[in-house]
């Protein structure tokens, strides 16, 4: 298992980052107890950025697919070292119901989840979950919603379009990064966005803005396939069933071979995919409902702004939307 050694990940790089993120939303969490997660990478700032805006964290810091539990410990307590906060960060390994008991903001980070019932019945009623994505991105196998509203807890998502945040204005790059990665140059290219949400317009400007030729669609039709098609982006919201169907493999096969299914964001049937000869990236599915790229993907720009935003949603929550300013309040998106 290998970390991510790009130079745009330099540590000191991150701090000045972390640092300009907790200026711009004023993130205060100073008094609050927080529990997150420790990561690689650009993830690793999370617990960082909860520790530089003043609180006690305790991350969970188990292996991953991604990386070693001795990797994610020195990525961590490495970035919390030189940003001068690791006295503030406990790295741990369980979700011990003494420790629950003690927090005040829990993020659904990746080793966070599930936060589920038997989770939420050990949090105390005054702590809080926000969401590191948008209300309407909402996974229910990431936190069970309805134990949360039983005991108090409050739960929003974060909004990423927020100035302090403009998360949404890394979308096109990523897809960008993706469509490289499947072997299309974009420019010039005859691209197909298939999206049916807040992704569209901030995916086809990206793709525009590299001279790209684009249809966009909410849903595949006949009439919106051509031979000269180059890429397929699937950039729709999951649900209960794949959003690229195998009835959509047909139609692929036969109006638009050779034409790549990109998956971004939204499940597709693979086996009919292969069945009916169409390539598809990445080569390794995603899990259920989640993205197939990650904004990490093309630098720690996009995930600091996010995570700070999330932290940004937690502290709003936990002081109370009552004493939260105009602006902070244009953050916070309730479910």
């Amino acid at each position: 298992m290998v970390s991510d050694q790009r130079p745009g990940l330099d540590p000191r790089r991150l701090v000045a980052l972390m640092a300009a993120a907790i200026e711009r939303l004023r993130l205060q969490l100073g008094g609050h107890v927080v529990l997150t997660e420790a990561a690689t990478g650009a993830y690793a700032v999370t617990p960082v950025l909860a520790a530089l805006a003043g609180a006690q964290v305790f991350a969970l810091a188990n292996a991953t697919r991604y990386a070693s539990a001795a990797e994610i410990e020195e990525a961590t307590l490495g970035l919390a070292r030189i940003a001068g906060v690791r006295n503030s960060i406990e790295l741990v390994h369980e979700k011990d119901p003494g420790l629950l008991n003690q927090v005040d903001i829990v993020t659904n980070s990746g080793q966070v989840r599930p936060i589920d019932k038997a989770m939420v019945t050990h949090l105390k009623s005054s702590c809080v979950v926000p969401l590191m994505y948008e209300a309407w991105e909402y996974r229910m196998a990431d936190v069970d919603l309805d134990a949360c509203r039983s005991r108090g807890i409050v739960v929003a998502g974060t909004n990423e379009e927020h100035p302090a945040v403009d998360v949404f204005s890394y979308l096109g790059v990523l897809a960008v990064r993706q469509l490289h990665d499947a072997g299309i140059s974009v420019y010039g290219s005859h691209i197909v966005l298939l999206c049916d949400n807040d992704f569209a317009p901030f995916i086809r400007s990206g793709l525009e803005s590299c001279g790209a030729k684009v249809s966009e669609a909410r849903q595949l039709t006949r009439q919106i396939l051509t031979p000269e098609c180059d890429a397929i982006v699937v950039a729709l919201k999951p649900g209960d069933a794949p959003v690229l169907t195998a009835a959509d493999a047909d139609l692929l096969g036969q109006n638009a071979p050779g034409s790549v299914v990109v998956q971004y964001w939204g499940d597709t049937d693979r086996t009919a995919l292969a069945r009916a000869d169409v390539p598809v990236w990445p080569p390794q599915e995603p899990a259920v409902g989640h993205m197939a790229v990650l904004l990490s993907a093309i630098g720690p720009e996009s995930i600091v702004r996010l995570q700070a935003g999330g932290l940004k949603v937690g502290e709003v929550l936990a002081r109370g939307l009552d004493r939260a300013t105009a602006q902070e309040l244009a953050l916070v998106e309730p479910l």
